[in-house]
């Protein structure tokens, strides 16, 4: 295993850690944005329609994979600044 490889696992835990808080800001505010007084629908929530629970899952998921993605290039690209060597 490369070394680079070794050092960049924790950072990457770390950064995944950071990208799920910012992804749960960000989806939070965007719902609100879209005119949704209360909070993003729970899957079990009887009171919700299939329409509510499944805009708010999409779009809740698109937000979280676009905030990893943006972290996990961004820490990568930090590491080869850092070492030299792309992380595997």
């Amino acid at each position: 295993m490369k070394a680079s490889k070794i050092v960049y696992k924790p950072v990457g835990l770390a950064l995944g850690a950071v990208s799920g808080m910012l992804a749960g800001g960000v989806f939070k505010q965007v719902w609100k944005k879209l005119g949704h007084e209360q909070e993003a629908p729970d899957a079990t929530d009887e009171r919700r329609t299939w329409r509510e629970v499944l805009s708010a899952a999409i779009l809740q998921g698109a937000i979280f994979a676009g905030v990893k993605a943006v972290v996990d290039r961004g820490g990568a690209v930090a590491t080869r600044r850092l070492t030299g060597t792309w992380p595997d």
